[in-house]
């Protein structure tokens, strides 16, 4: 009889919670992060994610950018051959358009996190070959100024995802952000590449961690490479054994053709 008294309180707050969760659910529904139209689910509504560009073969196997007919295995994309990355492969799930761009900027600035679940598992799914044999993820990591602002690390919340979903773990302290670094919309390839030279270390205490690993960045969005190339290069000089990167989008120009 006691211990049926004293669980009752949890029971009643339990249960007082889960009316305040459904009234708030019908007060507030959820908004597509896109169009602002009401959405049952995770912040997306049907017509809005059939907007969403996904990346599926044929691809550049370095860079994953699609390419607009199959030219067979292993050919590789003119920009994996005039600009080679650091990285051994690139993967990214979508296209970085305009509905993409709303979602990686929900989830960035405006703690949308109820998004990272469903970005993060199309992550893993695009990553598939990336993540077989992959011993870590490794998501690209804030200054630590900027994520004090921001509260939480969106590469770090769509880690997390992917690791549920492919049982790689993560080793999300291994890489750290050695120096605050400007933003890097407007600036030319060579001003992204300067700007962000020797701003990511591995933390000595962490290179056991990376040294003879198969890692994979994780960050939200591709666009000129630099920021991930540099931390590509921080991992590879901490030994470790292959660099490959996820990425939720990644900028592709039109008319990409293989050699």
């Amino acid at each position: 009889m006691a211990s049926h008294l004293r669980s009752a309180p949890g029971v009643v707050g339990g249960a007082w919670l889960r009316t305040t969760r459904l009234a708030l659910d019908i007060a507030l529904p959820t908004l597509c992060v896109s169009c602002r139209e009401p959405v049952a689910g995770e912040g997306v509504c049907a017509e809005c994610w059939s907007k969403l560009s996904f990346i599926a073969p044929p691809f550049c196997p370095r860079l994953g950018i699609p390419f607009v007919y199959d030219p067979g295995p292993e050919l590789l994309s003119m920009e994996a051959i005039a600009h080679p990355p650091a990285y051994q492969r690139a993967r990214a799930a979508v296209r970085y358009d305009d509905v993409a761009h709303t979602l990686v900027h929900a989830l960035k600035y405006q703690d949308r996190t109820d998004l990272a679940p469903a970005m993060g598992r199309w992550m893993a799914r695009a990553g598939k070959d990336l993540l077989n044999g992959a011993d870590a993820l490794v998501p690209v990591p804030l200054h630590w100024q900027r994520g004090w602002s921001r509260r939480y690390n969106q590469s770090g919340a769509l880690a997390r995802v992917i690791s549920r979903q492919s049982g790689v773990r993560m080793a999300s302290e291994a890489l750290r952000r050695v120096r605050a670094t400007e933003q890097q919309i407007g600036l030319s390839r060579p001003q992204r590449a300067s700007s962000v030279q020797g701003a990511f270390k591995v933390a000595d205490e962490r290179k056991s961690d990376i040294q003879g690993r198969r890692i994979i960045l994780v960050d939200d969005v591709l666009t000129s490479g630099a920021t991930i190339d540099a931390c590509a290069r921080a991992l590879l000089r901490a030994k470790a054994a292959q660099v490959d990167v996820l990425v939720f989008a990644r900028v592709v120009e039109s008319h990409r053709a293989p050699i």
